[in-house]
């Protein structure tokens, strides 16, 4: 079983927020031959980040420690799943389900997971419960 980590997860892991200690565990009690991300969930934690650094949340250096640590868990820990453009289509085709209240990038990540039958593992309410209703399975952290 695979284990897709959405980027609030790590985002979560290794910034500080209210949920990083308990995050880290969790992420410690992992196999991490099982732990996956994709090349969207690079690109949200460096947008995640530079949200962080423009609002203030974080300082330069905690962003670039951060980052680092980010690759250094890539490379080492996470396997990466491939994107297609069959699944960017699949993400379109999900985000158009209005009620579900889907953003783009979450869709994306639905779409990942249900093409490499992998659990979405999350910090987003709404998507770990809109993930079941479109058969991809979830787990709310």
């Amino acid at each position: 079983m695979i284990l897709y980590l959405d980027t609030s997860v790590l985002v979560a892991t290794l910034t500080r927020e209210a949920k990083t200690a308990r995050m880290q565990r969790w992420l410690d009690d992992q196999n991490s031959e099982l732990l996956a991300i994709s090349d969207w969930v690079t690109t949200e934690f460096s947008s995640a980040l530079s949200i962080k650094l423009r609002s203030g949340e974080i300082e330069p250096q905690h962003r670039a420690d951060a980052l680092t640590m980010f690759t250094t868990m890539s490379v080492e820990t996470f396997s990466r799943l491939p994107i297609s453009g069959a699944q960017f289509r699949t993400a379109a085709r999900l985000a158009d389900q209005h009620a579900l209240g889907l953003r783009a990038g979450d869709a994306l990540h639905l779409a990942i997971c249900a093409d490499h039958g992998a659990t979405l593992c999350t910090l987003d309410r709404r998507l770990s419960e809109a993930g079941p209703a479109l058969g991809v399975k979830t787990t709310l952290l």
